[in-house]
């Protein structure tokens, strides 16, 4: 929904969203997703990211793409693979937990990596960030999350419509990409209704030097593919309660035109493509997400939310004659593909106490169930890879915050994970040697702290830390499809432990007239970790270790005046593991688990009411990855990219501008670099242009 047009949407669509506000505590902003319920930011002693609906349309008008906007704005998110798939796609190192709502969208059980690509990004209202590992939302999270939270139905009945198309000056044809959305918005009496419709048409990208960028046709591409997004919101109020109900789906789907072409690493040769029909079904992601949300503001003495949900995730992957999928009873040369299922349930309950007693005391408590089923077959030949494995879990928290020491909030709380895990019994792949395994139910138990403070130690100056833990399950279907040893029972399998990761983090934060900073060290333990390791054919399995990741964040805006805004953002990430299992950490993180350095500068102008403008710079910092002896494994050679939008109000609308690539950067990405594949070794696109309209009426 586009909101009515006003100078004071034309100025905050020029400031990117942060944690940083020079609001005053009355007008300050808050989040919902770090404690449950609204708390300030000033209270959260979390590095926390939010941003708002101005921030993302201005990066929606340079790139659809959400990891991309995701990359432009939190530095230590790992830069996007420009692709379907969101594995290597890492926040802090470690894997974040996608919500919608507060509505898990990741498959911890069997990660497809395709997180990113289940809501149109059209649809959100905002984004939260809570950046480090912890237990709040429970399953996942050992990254951090990101809740992507939709729009909300407005006051006036409105409608609204959205139009815009891309090109590349390389190709315009091929290139060309358009999308359209309509929406309508409004209030009847108690009733309020929110729906919408999106559709969008992906065209081919293209390299700086005028080459088709190369298709990943066996994880899925964005390119030459179509998205249709439903989405409709409708609550109920009376007294002090509201009921609302949530339905969203998506589905988008590769063309199959266009057949990969491997590059060359060894001689710098990018991979391409070529136009021709695609054997196998086409890669699409099928998602459909149902919540219904009860909430009364007070019930007792306290307030309380419920969330019941339901989402179904289903992804089709392209083919190949892969040698994981050959069987000598099936045949010769056997083509094949797999999809991805999950179906979740769950609810979660919330409570809130605040000054129980007349003490300074506000109490979040409740408890979450959540039952995940994940299973992934072959889809050609019906045969199952990955047997069905249900996950149940019950989740009873509570979350203590105290102010009762002038400028001082003291937070602590405790989760206790109940799950268990149910496999039957199962025979694996002829490639792995048609082993039978035995199934059982293991179970798994884990208390989980956190406990952080702020300190405002002036009008200016506020210091915050944490200590919290954050609980996942590993890539099980990876796990389990991949045994190849005879007499294996699902019981005593040591690689189903679940990962308990522990987060540290320490930083303070400067809030003046005009400038504003934030400066942040983490580090982040895991002793029996997750690292994914591909082999010669790109399949991956997961590797058990003890990891150690640590970095610094910083964050800061400077408004020179009322028209102009400099921002400048920086992620600095270090990661080893264990390689021979001798309890110390002694071999780089490689690329596909950890991000590169990496600078962002920004400049956003208001020249007029009418006319609005920002350029951001991306820049990516040389690295060398290292074994335990010290030699070079991997070199990434840094890049820079530079980007720019602008806002113009004219014809009772908005127009937007962007532009993606300004300089047409020839560069391979960073991905590309540290992988090296031949299939895999895409360059990143050309420059591109946007161009939309919007208006609501």
């Amino acid at each position: 929904m586009v909101q009515p047009i006003t100078r004071q949407r034309l100025l905050a669509a020029t400031l990117c969203a942060s944690s940083l506000t020079a609001a005053s505590p009355a007008q300050e902003e808050v989040v919902v997703t770090a404690n449950r319920v609204e708390r300030p930011l000033s209270t959260i002693p979390n590095t926390v990211t939010v941003i708002d609906q101005a921030a993302l349309e201005q990066q929606i008008s340079v790139s659809n793409d959400l990891s991309t906007v995701l990359g432009n704005l939190i530095p230590s998110f790992s830069p996007s693979r420009q692709k379907l798939t969101s594995s290597g796609e890492s926040l802090r190192g470690r894997n974040p937990l996608y919500m919608v709502d507060g509505v898990p969208q990741s498959n911890p059980l069997r990660d497809g990596a395709r997180d990113a690509h289940t809501i149109a990004p059209i649809m959100l209202e905002r984004v939260e960030v809570i950046h480090g590992a912890n237990a709040i939302h429970g399953l996942g999270a050992s990254g951090g999350i990101i809740n992507l939270i939709t729009k909300k139905p407005g006051d006036e009945p409105t409608h609204s419509l959205r139009f815009d198309t891309l090109v590349q000056d390389q190709e315009p044809g091929d290139s060309a990409s358009y999308g359209a959305t309509y929406s309508f918005s409004g209030r009847f009496d108690a009733i309020d209704v929110l729906t919408s419709l999106s559709y969008r048409k992906n065209g081919v990208g293209y390299d700086a030097d005028g080459d088709v960028v190369g298709f990943d046709n066996t994880q899925g591409d964005t390119m030459d593919a179509q998205t249709l997004n439903g989405f409709l919101k409708t609550g109920y109020d009376w007294n002090d309660q509201r009921i609302e109900l949530t339905f969203n789906r998506y589905d988008l789907r590769g063309d199959n035109d266009w057949l990969a072409v491997p590059g060359d690493v060894s001689a710098g040769i990018a991979a391409t493509a070529r136009e021709t029909t695609v054997p196998g079904d086409a890669p699409r992601n099928e998602v459909t997400l149902l919540s219904l949300n009860y909430s009364n503001a007070e019930w007792f003495g306290h307030s309380v939310s419920v969330l019941l949900f339901a989402q179904d995730f289903s992804a089709t992957y392209g083919g190949g004659v892969f040698a994981t999928f050959q069987d000598p009873a099936l045949g010769t040369n056997i083509f094949d593909q797999s999809q991805n299922n999950s179906e979740k349930t769950g609810l979660k309950l919330t409570l809130v106490k605040d000054a129980p007693g007349d003490l300074p005391l506000n109490i979040v408590y409740g408890v979450d169930l959540f039952e995940d089923s994940t299973w992934q077959e072959l889809a050609q030949t019906g045969r199952e890879w990955v047997p069905e494995t249900t996950y149940e879990n019950i989740a009873p928290f509570a979350q203590l915050e105290y102010s009762g020491i002038d400028d001082v909030t003291v937070t602590a709380g405790l989760r206790y994970e109940k799950s268990s895990l149910k496999v039957d019994d199962f025979t694996t792949l002829a490639s792995y040697g048609s082993q039978f395994v035995v199934g059982g139910e293991p179970d798994f138990s884990e208390r989980l702290h956190n406990i952080g403070a702020t300190y405002q130690i002036s009008d200016n100056w506020r210091l915050f830390g944490n200590l919290s833990e954050g609980f996942s399950m590993p890539d099980v279907g990876r796990v389990l499809r991949g045994i190849n040893q005879p007499n294996q029972n699902v019981e005593t399998f040591l690689s189903l432990e679940p990962i308990v990761t522990d987060n540290r983090e320490i930083g303070f934060e400067f809030t003046g007239t005009s400038l504003r900073l934030q400066m942040s060290y983490y580090s982040s333990d895991s002793d029996f970790g997750q690292r994914l390791q591909a082999d010669a054919n790109g399949i991956f399995s997961v590797q058990r270790e003890k990891t150690e990741i640590d970095g610094v964040e910083l964050r800061s805006e400077w408004q020179l005046n009322t028209a102009n805004t400099l921002g400048l953002r920086y992620a600095r990430t270090r990661g080893e593991y264990d390689s021979n299992g001798d309890g110390r950490v002694d071999t780089d993180l490689d690329g596909t688990n950890i991000a590169p350095d990496r600078l962002n500068l920004s400049w956003d102008r208001s020249w007029s009411d009418t006319v609005s403008s920002r350029v951001q710079i991306n820049h990516l910092l040389d690295r060398r990855f290292e074994n335990s002896s010290g030699t070079t494994v991997a070199q990434f050679d840094g890049y820079t990219t530079v980007d720019a939008s602008a806002e113009i109000i004219a014809l009772e609308g908005v127009f937007s501008l962007g532009i993606h690539n300004l300089a047409n950067k020839d560069y391979f990405t960073y991905y590309a670099q540290t992988r090296a594949s031949d299939n895999l070794n895409f360059k990143g696109f050309g420059r591109s242009i946007s161009l939309a309209y919007q208006r609501s009426f």
